[in-house]
């Protein structure tokens, strides 16, 4: 077999760590030339918002092998697993691989990839470039956090007493108002929406979270939508002004897929590929926070901004690269850890899809389940992933299930299976 002889992977984040990992293991002898804006080495990002914020010390949680650990990586059926692995880590002098730090792609053109410090020719390029926070309007400062010099920032200001003003309820949001709230912090989160999490999970099931936020400390306005960030705190619209000693802004993030302008990438909501993850330029793929890809299984486009569509998409990307026909077609997972609770989510429903709630939803442990007609299309689980992993397979099945059963408790999940 013929393989290229350069291949150019664009973002050292996890998708391009894997990227690099599994050319490797499946016997790519080509030279490899790794990309990093930032100027340290691939880490996990789901941390960031955890542990890192919460333990004192260098606790950089770097990247290493599928099934490290992080929940939905080779998942027990009774339960979450273990901490990640710290000896899994890049090796990069193991991989033979370039690994160029603080290099961000600019532009591509020609079959070269433009950055700002050279030009790198490849006969394959894999963008990773992920994704970048959203930041407000107004001159006042306002913090993000995506890296893990933004983790360690905001660590060292959390303190009793601070005034911390969050604008959004949603994943991120959430896990921020956690750790804040435990450091002393008076923490007010700010969300346009009706309800934490209504774009994700619709205002049914983010109602419910909404007293988590009390029980906790934390002052939450729904419905409030923030004009701009000034000094000092947060200009409301309507007039009204929110005092706050530090500003984080969690409303989301965009591909960072900008320096691909011009290039003859088709974009549109990060880069255009197809089930193989190959974008419209022969030769480039994408993978990751910036992919837009199909899914047969829910029959619509997606984008996937969490770790385990990092971990997994760079493995079929890889396969192509070297001239295979590999299809990326998941069943999206992703949790969240906020309020002493565990929160996963699997599926993809959509706006028409019956809601069937599964156990007290005001209570610590409970699923909600999403059936489009008799299939099951999405389970959110809080401390019960068990639902969780057997829905995820039904899901995977395209299976029909008798929403009776799905809605006792008592039942597994995989039982209700029609």
């Amino acid at each position: 077999m013929t393989y290229p002889e350069r291949t150019v992977v664009t973002g050292a984040g996890l998708a391009g760590l894997r990227t690099v990992m599994s050319l490797r293991e499946r016997g790519y002898p080509g030279r490899i030339t790794l990309l990093g804006e930032e100027k340290r080495p691939p880490y996990d990002r789901p941390p960031l918002s955890k542990k890192v914020l919460t333990e004192p010390g260098p606790v950089l949680p770097e990247a290493g092998l599928p099934g490290a650990g992080l929940p939905g990586a080779g998942l027990p059926e009774a339960g979450l697993p273990e901490a990640v692995d710290p000896s899994l880590k890049a090796d990069f002098g193991a991989l033979d691989v370039d690994f160029r730090p603080a290099e961000a792609a600019t532009g591509l053109s020609d079959g070269v990839v433009t950055t700002n410090h050279d030009k790198y020719a490849f006969d394959r390029l894999v963008i990773t470039t992920g994704a970048v926070p959203i930041a407000l309007p107004g001159p006042g400062p306002q913090r993000f956090l995506r890296t893990y010099d933004d983790a360690l920032a905001l660590r060292a200001l959390l303190r009793p007493g601070l005034r911390l003003a969050i604008i959004g309820a949603g994943w991120i949001g959430a896990e921020l108002a956690t750790a804040a709230a435990a450091a002393g912090c008076a923490v007010t989160v700010v969300e346009a929406g009706p309800t934490p999490l209504a774009g994700a999970l619709g205002t049914e099931i983010g109602a419910r979270t909404a007293a988590w936020y009390e029980a906790a400390g934390v002052s939450l306005r729904t419905g409030v939508a923030v004009e701009s960030v000034e000094p000092g705190g947060l200009a409301l619209a309507g007039g009204e002004w929110l005092p706050g000693d530090e500003v984080v802004t969690a409303v989301g993030v965009r591909p960072a897929v900008g320096w691909l302008a011009g290039s003859g990438v088709l974009l549109g909501d990060g880069v255009v590929v197809d089930a193989g993850l190959r974008a419209s330029l022969p030769g480039v793929f994408a993978a990751g926070d910036c992919a837009s890809f199909w899914s047969r299984l829910f029959g619509t486009r997606m984008r996937i901004e969490h770790w385990d569509a990092a971990l997994h998409a760079p493995g079929v990307a890889a396969a192509n690269v070297l001239g295979g026909d590999e299809e990326y077609d998941p069943v999206p997972y992703f949790w969240s850890e906020q309020f002493g609770r565990m929160v996963q989510y699997v599926g993809h429903h959509g706006g028409g899809d019956r809601l069937v709630w599964r156990g007290d939803p005001a209570g610590e442990r409970w699923s909600a389940c999403w059936l489009d007609g008799a299939r099951l299309t999405a389970v959110l689980a809080v401390g019960r992933p068990r639902d969780m992993v057997q829905g995820r397979r039904l899901i995977a099945a395209r299976a029909l299930v008798d929403a009776d059963r799905v809605a006792d408790p008592d039942i597994a999940v995989k039982d209700a299976a029609a």
